[in-house]
C-alpha cells in the first residue's frame, strides 16, 4: 500500500496560490531539492489541483527514483482549434474533494495492476491558454512497460470518471461547457 500525499485548492480568481504549496505530510521543495533517501522506500501518490501553470519538469522530478529506470509522462495541452472553431483558452472547474477521491481510486487501481514506484497526477483549474498544460501525469517504474501502460490507464480513466468540467472559449462565439464524450455517466445520453 502506498502513502498518499494530497494537495489541492479550490480555484478562485482572486486567490493565486503557488504551483506546489506544502503537501499534507511533507514539503515539495524538500522532495525536489534533497535526495529522497528517507522516503525512497515508500511509493508515493501525489495528487494536485491548482490554478497555477503546471511545470512538466517539476512534476517529472516528483517521481524520479534511483531504483527506477523509467519515468513516463502524459502532458495534455490546450490546442487552438476544435471542430473548425478557433479556441483561445480552456477553463476547468472541479469539485475538488470528489475529484481527489476518484484520483485516489485510480492510483490504487494502477498499483494493483502494475509494479510502479511513484505516481503524480496534476490538473490545472481555471483558465488554460493555448499551448499550456492542463494535466501532467508522471509515473516511475523499474521498467518502461509498467509506467507507459499506467500513464495510459490514468489519463483514460481520469477523463472517464473524475468530475472535472471543461469550457472551451472561442475567438468569435459565445463559449459553453463541453460535454465529455468519454465520461462514463454520459454514455447513455
Amino acid at each position: 500500500m502506498s502513502s498518499l500525499e494530497i494537495n489541492s485548492c479550490s480555484y478562485n480568481q482572486a486567490t493565486r496560490l503557488q504551483l506546489f504549496p506544502p503537501l499534507v505530510e511533507d514539503n515539495i521543495s524538500g522532495l525536489l531539492g534533497e535526495s529522497m533517501s528517507s522516503t525512497e522506500d515508500k511509493p508515493k501518490d501525489i495528487i494536485k489541483f491548482t490554478p497555477e501553470k503546471l511545470s512538466v519538469d517539476e512534476v517529472s522530478q516528483l517521481v524520479i527514483s534511483p531504483v527506477c529506470g523509467a519515468v513516463s509522462l502524459f502532458v495534455g495541452t490546450t490546442r487552438n482549434n476544435f471542430e473548425g472553431k478557433k479556441v483561445v483558452s480552456l477553463e476547468y472547474e472541479a469539485y475538488v474533494p470528489m475529484a481527489e477521491a476518484e484520483v485516489r481510486k485510480i492510483c490504487n487501481a494502477v498499483r494493483q495492476q502494475w509494479p510502479v514506484k511513484h505516481i503524480a497526477i496534476c490538473h490545472r483549474l481555471g483558465l488554460v491558454p493555448v499551448t499550456e498544460a492542463s494535466v501532467v501525469i508522471a509515473v516511475s517504474s523499474a521498467h518502461r512497460a509498467a509506467s507507459l501502460e499506467a500513464v495510459k490507464y490514468i489519463i483514460d480513466t481520469l477523463k472517464a470518471k473524475v468530475p472535472i468540467w471543461k469550457k472551451e472559449l472561442y475567438e468569435e462565439e459565445t463559449s459553453s461547457w463541453k460535454r465529455n464524450k468519454e465520461c462514463f455517466w454520459t454514455k447513455n445520453d
